[in-house]
């Protein structure tokens, strides 16, 4: 988290059209494909996660109901805010074919964004490198520099700057980009010019509600986390609802179906970072490897990783449902029944199911 600065030079000294685009072009020196500038005008974002909530959408995830305010006004979060800086970094590594993965059995699918190492530390680096390069520039100045670490409507800011248009799947989706990209802000009291939102282009295209295994995207633009893969496998921490199971197939962090699917992302490009490759085999790894993993192998792989949040519990929560789903062998039997007697309650539950699909 970075410290308050205070602006040490009158604003009507700086030329901020000249820095914003040389921000920007700073900012893509840095790693980052694509820069914009927001107001901080978050009213209807704020009515449409309001109605979400009521919804009850949200499931477990507590903390979207909470500092309701902090989401609403950027300037209750980091006083003296009147601008946001948001990036863009791609993150889609060159993993081979993802659906094949999806179609073997054998194998688990881990979520693209999560293959690598985890990019909260990767971009918060970067937007700090950035903000000191305005420092140098104009001397201290006002920011706070965020990555999916706080109470921001990333999607919302990013669209109000240009960014992208929030597609019926509720992701970020850019015409040249696609979707395959992760999100940061500064926070700035740095009055620079706005960049103009784009206009939705998803048309009459329901690819990604077609699609979704568990029918999560109830309706365009609305999704309903409780339904989500991504949810089931990450952020739910008790037992997955036994009427899904059977729809997660061989998912077992995270799903990129409504992804994997959308016409934009046929312009997507490779990301050059090499934190974001492959590492373990995540890419198309067996499952029965996995679930051999004992807490400490799991702990040990997977340091630096977004999947360890989840810790070995639900790791082989997951796994259990996808061999589950998966074609019946001595070698998967014997893996899940050398599981029926972990010490969590949830495990074993799981585990049972899987077994119990396979007679």
């Amino acid at each position: 988290m970075t410290e308050k600065h205070t602006l040490t030079q009158p604003h009507e000294a700086v030329d901020y059209p000249a820095l914003a685009r040389a921000i920007k072009e700073q900012g893509r020196a840095l790693g980052f494909q694509q820069l914009g500038v927001s107001d901080i005008d978050l009213s209807e974002a704020s009515q449409h996660l309001r109605a979400w909530l009521q919804a009850n959408f949200h499931g477990e995830m507590g903390y979207m109901a909470r500092h309701q305010a902090l989401r609403d006004d950027p300037r209750q979060l980091v006083p003296g805010t009147v601008r946001v800086i948001s990036v863009r970094m791609d993150y889609l590594p060159p993993s081979g074919d993802a659906e094949a993965v999806m179609n073997n059995p054998e194998l688990g699918f881990v979520s693209r964004y999560a293959l690598g190492r985890d990019y909260h530390k990767v971009m918060r680096k970067r937007l700090q490198r950035l903000a000191d390069w305005i420092t140098a520039r104009v001397g201290e100045f006002g920011y706070r520099v965020f990555v999916d670490s706080a109470p921001v409507l990333e999607k919302a800011l990013a669209q109000k700057a240009g960014l992208g248009w929030i597609g019926k799947h509720t992701n970020l989706l850019s015409r040249t980009a696609g979707s395959w990209f992760f999100l940061g802000e500064i926070y700035t009291d740095l009055p620079l010019p706005t960049d103009d939102s784009p206009e939705e282009h998803c048309g009459s295209c329901r690819a990604c509600i077609d699609i979704c295994p568990t029918r999560a995207i109830v309706a365009p633009y609305q999704l309903d986390a409780r339904l989500c893969i991504s949810y089931l496998t990450i952020e739910l921490h008790g037992s997955i609802p036994v009427e899904l199971r059977a729809l997660l197939g061989n998912r077992i962090y995270g799903c990129d179906d409504c992804q994997l699917v959308c016409p934009w992302n046929r312009f997507a490009q490779l990301s050059g970072e090499d934190d974001f490759l492959p590492r373990h085999g995540l890419d198309a790894p067996y499952l029965i490897e996995l679930f051999a993993w004992s807490e400490q192998t799991f702990n040990e792989r997977l340091q630096g990783s977004p999947i360890r949040r989840i810790g070995h519990e639900r790791w082989l929560r997951n796994i259990a449902v996808a061999l589950g789903n998966g074609a019946k062998s001595e070698a998967v039997i014997d893996a899940l029944k050398g599981r029926l007697e972990h010490p969590s309650e949830m495990v074993r539950e799981h585990v049972q199911w899987a077994l119990d699909q396979l007679r």
